[in-house]
């Protein structure tokens, strides 16, 4: 049995359980045996758990995640962190309890769905004292914000932020006219000396890489960059895409998620209509009561009239999230052949995002990488405080406060023997957030976002110095 104290499995090896092997326990499963942790896998279907040992370097247990014995089997004993995904709550929080009273695991996660168990003035329910769960995780939620993301840049077919919200990744498709198609990355610097942007991966016939200096872009690429926030506007006109203002948002699929992202564009200052269609006539009814200034409308959001009674073809954008993939896909195309500029689905099957393209859905949301992304972000080593998945778990985008133990810190970025899959997008030194370039000095306190790709995260994590006592 490998131990979390860093035996050869790898310096800050931990040992986790994982509790439900459903995608999001799958995708969490992946990523950490990948980062050669200890981690055994719970689940009640043991075809799940075969699927999970089959595939991947973990142990496997199938029983209920939170009974004592269970989770004994599991090697709770000395375990350093149990993450509890299941499909439900209540397991969830009952598991954390267990973990907790029983077996004293210091690090419990739990993903929560309900909104009662989510309300702010319910949160002391988390205290040691009552149901110790360090980190709640809510897919709603978390994907509701991606929502928000994706409306807030609609040029973009993916956007995340970081420090502090001074810097944006953007994921930006290269169309014929580009105006930069063919520049060597280099040149690029020279032609935009004051732009704070760099490209920190490009997707190419299916295959993402981190680029070298004299890369050129080509009609087709899929490119993710790091931009200043205050250079974004200029950074999509230079990648020759329009800013579009987003008045008037129509949603389809009135349930949690709906009901957030409508909540949430209620509550922006600069006005947003909002439409929301819901098929279902109680949820519809729900929404409804809950919304105070959107029209919520009962009915199919595939039928062309009741498209037209919420205006679609005046519409900015239409965002499908009802929890069927399929309706989603189907009612983003009939919206964009209505005449919507803009349409956002959300898909939990990876294997569709292909299609996203070709159907001309301008971009998607997957919950799955959303909730994976925010577990990822407690489980980093060393003092990680953001941590975004890119693609099917391809690469992710780290940001780090660099420590004195370093081996970057006090040196210059070109000094740096950074592996081939890893570039700093941006640097934050006190108040200023600056574009790295060969001769910035990367020193202790800095925080510094660097795009990796999963292959290189062990490496990322030796220059980021991380040891042990990283809770």
């Amino acid at each position: 049995m490998r131990h979390s104290q860093g035996t050869p499995t790898g310096a800050n090896a931990m040992k986790v359980i994982i509790c439900g092997a459903g995608q999001v326990g799958w995708q969490i499963a992946r990523h950490l045996s990948g980062e050669r942790n200890d981690v055994t896998v719970v689940d009640s279907n043991a075809d799940l758990v075969r699927r999970a040992t089959d595939a991947l370097d973990v142990q496997g247990i199938a029983g209920f995640a939170s009974y004592p014995d269970v989770l004994e089997r599991a090697g709770a004993k000395d375990a350093d962190m149990i993450i509890a995904a299941t499909h439900s709550d209540e397991v969830n929080m009952v598991t954390c309890q267990v973990a907790h009273s029983v077996f004293s695991i210091p690090r419990k996660i739990a993903r929560l769905r309900a909104k009662s168990y989510l309300t702010a003035i319910y949160s002391d329910l988390y205290r040691r004292d009552h149901m110790p769960i360090d980190v709640v995780i809510s897919p709603e939620m978390e994907v509701a914000e991606a929502a928000m993301q994706r409306l807030a840049a609609p040029a973009a077919f993916d956007t995340e932020k970081f420090l502090g919200g001074k810097a944006s990744l953007l994921g930006l498709t290269i169309d014929e006219d580009c105006p930069i198609v063919n520049t060597p990355l280099n040149q690029l610097t020279d032609l935009f000396s004051t732009l704070r942007v760099i490209v920190v991966g490009i997707r190419r016939e299916g295959t993402l890489f981190a680029p070298e200096s004299g890369d050129q872009i080509f009609p087709g690429d899929a490119c993710y960059v790091m931009a200043h926030e205050e250079d974004v506007r200029r950074t999509l006109e230079v990648f020759g895409k329009t800013h579009r203002k987003q008045e008037r948002v129509v949603i389809i699929g009135g349930g949690n998620v709906g009901l957030m992202v409508a909540r949430q564009l209620e509550e922006r200052t600069t006005r947003v209509r909002v439409k929301v269609i819901e098929r279902n006539r109680k949820i519809a009814e729900r929404a409804a009561e809950a919304l105070e200034k959107t029209i919520v409308l009962n009915g199919d959001g595939m039928d062309v009239a009741l498209l037209a009674e919420a205006n679609i073809e005046r519409a900015d954008a239409v965002l499908c999230v009802t929890d069927d993939d399929k309706t989603n896909m189907l009612a983003a195309v009939r919206a964009k052949s209505e005449g919507c500029p803009m349409a956002i689905a959300l898909i939990n099957d990876p294997t569709l995002e292909p299609l996203m393209e070709t159907l001309g859905i301008d971009a998607y949301i997957n919950p799955r990488s959303v909730t994976v992304s925010s577990i990822l972000r407690h489980f980093r080593h060393g003092r990680v405080r953001a941590v975004y998945s890119i693609g099917d778990a391809e690469a992710e985008v780290i940001e780090a406060e660099v420590l004195s133990t370093s081996p970057m810190a006090g040196r210059k970025m070109r000094d740096i023997d950074f592996p081939e899959g890893v570039l700093v997008g941006m640097i934050r030194k006190g108040d200023k957030v600056v574009r790295p370039t060969g001769s910035t000095v990367i020193e202790e306190g800095d925080q510094i976002v660097l795009f990796t790709l999963t292959g290189d995260v062990p490496e990322v994590e030796r220059l980021l110095q991380v040891s042990i006592d990283f809770f």
